[in-house]
């Protein structure tokens, strides 16, 4: 971690909510800006600069989902996305807009803590100037920069945040079973309960993206069981 304190902006309309996990996170030495809605969350971020935003799902006004949207399209700040909400679609709709984490309330604190550590460090590891800027595999090519794939036929196929890192893990590992654990691990930072069946929404999109039939992949193929496997060369 950097010797500089990590700023944290909270943005919650439960001010119960806000004090308690600002007063929790600065016992970890954690710099805590709390404020209320997505308004007051633009105005605090044109003055203040923070390392990672905590954004409450249900939010009057505009909600999380749709700031969500909207800061990851100005920028990297990672973003965990706190929520009552638990359902795997509503996991997975805060993953693809780009949230680097997904918390459901109630929840225990230190968990937090330890999950926004973790992002932290990736984030910081991510930030450095990419070495490779194209990766190619099965006639396809990913766009580090531009964050995008070119089909064998030249065409480009944008990719959603949570795509994008999904086949960066892939492509890391290229024919090797990853069970959905560590998919989700990789690709978010985090560990995930053994029956979280988000990883598998995430991949039927990355498929659908590569064109990969689901009933008889070439690319993404299931292994029963155990998980998923890239199954081509990487360049």
């Amino acid at each position: 971690m950097s010797a500089q304190a990590t700023r944290l902006l909270i943005v919650d309309d439960d001010p119960d909510i806000r004090s308690l996990l600002a007063d929790y996170l600065q016992g970890y030495g954690m710099q805590c800006l709390t404020v209320a809605d997505g308004q007051a969350m633009r105005a605090c971020l044109a003055q203040e600069r923070v390392d990672l935003i905590i954004l409450d799902l249900m939010l009057p006004g505009e909600d999380g989902l749709a700031l969500c949207r909207q800061l990851r399209a100005e920028g990297d700040t990672p973003i965990v996305m706190l929520t009552a909400r638990g359902e795997t679609a509503d996991r997975v709709v805060g993953l693809e807009l780009g949230a680097d984490d997904y918390v459901v309330k109630p929840f225990d604190p230190r968990e937090l803590v330890a999950r926004i550590h973790t992002i932290l460090r990736r984030s910081r590891r991510n930030g450095a100037p990419l070495e490779v800027q194209e990766v190619h595999f099965a006639g396809w090519t990913l766009h580090h920069i531009k964050r995008e794939v070119t089909t064998p036929e030249q065409l480009l196929v944008p990719l959603s945040h949570a795509e994008y890192r999904l086949l960066c893990v892939f492509l890391e590992r290229p024919q090797r079973v990853l069970s959905r654990e560590q998919l989700l691990d990789a690709a978010r930072g985090r560990a995930i309960e053994a029956f979280d069946r988000s990883i598998d929404l995430l991949v039927s999109r990355l498929r659908q993206k590569l064109g990969d039939d689901p009933k008889a992949p070439r690319l993404l193929k299931t292994v029963r069981g155990e998980g998923y496997l890239l199954d081509c060369k990487v360049e």
